[in-house]
């Protein structure tokens, strides 16, 4: 099975979650087509680097002495990016003022957004995902015309999360966390009048194996509410997985026989270089050929009664430890 239960705390309380979100621009995109994370649960990565070779420059992901941040640990990127877009609508709507980098949810609202159990160890994991995501560091470079149409190479790189903090209770366990965006992921949302986000299904993080989610995030930025194919081949070569190619085929093959991943129908077709792999929106009829470019746009809403708290800070009105 690919997804796992809902924590039981949910059925016994209902609460609200903004629609969940994931940075899906343009200019983003060859960042958002590899996983700037790693896939497994038990190989850290501590130290390793993964080099991803795209059309236009490449994609470079370190990871920490703590470790390489998780696709699990991604959660956190997500719960953030989706407060700071709803807050951003709210600031076009001229209902809010326009947020800054800084998010300061509560660790019990984390997980709850999350969708997992509120327990200790839950609690205590989320300071080494902070520690992951800080230390985990993407380099991107890209080869593009500027303005005078002359080819110009672009060097930058920055943690997944600029820094973080973590406030602890009387006990010792975490209660409130703060981190600070990703400069990148501030402007790509922040920027213009319609930055281009993409919305994910809330049961993306009921989504178990490493290679399911990196599935589902692929279907649904290349598949969109048509269909798109991509070989094994590139999405082994996209995953950043440390083991071999039969390894990984065996383990989508798995996905694929379970084929419950949200919204997307996923099957195998043989191809002239190899097996390629078939995502297909499940409310769609369309057939799209092979090289027909898929569109990226959807909704999803979850929506439940007890609000969650976590905002982020107004610039130049920072919350201090005291207020929270």
């Amino acid at each position: 099975m690919s997804i796992r239960k809902a924590p039981k705390a949910e059925s016994q309380t209902d609460f609200f979650v903004p629609t969940l979100y994931d940075v899906g621009t343009k200019d983003s995109r060859s960042i958002m087509d590899v996983a700037v994370f790693r896939l497994s649960k038990r190989d850290r990565r501590a130290g390793e680097v993964i080099h991803y070779e795209l059309s236009d420059g490449h994609v470079t992901v370190s990871g920490g002495a703590a470790g390489m941040a998780s696709v699990w640990d991604y959660d956190l990127v997500l719960m953030a990016v989706s407060h700071l877009t709803e807050q951003m609508n709210r600031f076009r709507e001229g209902k809010a003022e326009r947020p800054s980098r800084i998010f300061r949810p509560h660790v019990a609202d984390v997980l709850r957004f999350c969708r997992r159990s509120d327990g200790g160890k839950q609690k205590d994991d989320l300071v080494e995902t902070c520690i992951r995501l800080n230390t985990t560091h993407v380099a991107v470079q890209r080869i593009k015309k500027n303005s005078n149409g002359k080819t110009i190479t672009v060097d930058e790189g920055e943690p997944l999360i600029s820094r973080y903090k973590i406030i602890k209770s009387d006990t010792g366990k975490p209660e409130y966390i703060e981190i600070e965006l990703a400069d990148w992921m501030h402007r790509e949302i922040t920027d213009g009048k319609n930055p281009e986000v993409l919305t994910v299904h809330p049961d993306y993080f009921l989504i178990d194996p490493g290679i399911g989610r990196f599935v589902y995030r692929l279907a649904r930025r290349a598949a969109g509410k048509t269909e798109a194919k991509w070989s094994f081949q590139t999405i082994y070569d996209r995953s950043g997985s440390s083991g071999t190619l039969k390894k990984f085929t065996e383990n989508l093959r798995k996905i694929i026989n379970s084929n419950n991943l949200p919204e997307y129908s996923i099957e195998e077709e043989l191809g002239n270089s190899g097996p390629l792999l078939v995502m297909t929106y499940r409310n769609s009829s369309v057939r799209m050929e092979d090289n027909a470019s898929p569109q990226c746009t959807g909704n999803s809403n979850l929506h439940r009664r007890h609000k969650i708290e976590a905002t982020f800070s107004i610039p130049n009105k920072a919350k201090t430890d005291a207020c929270m």
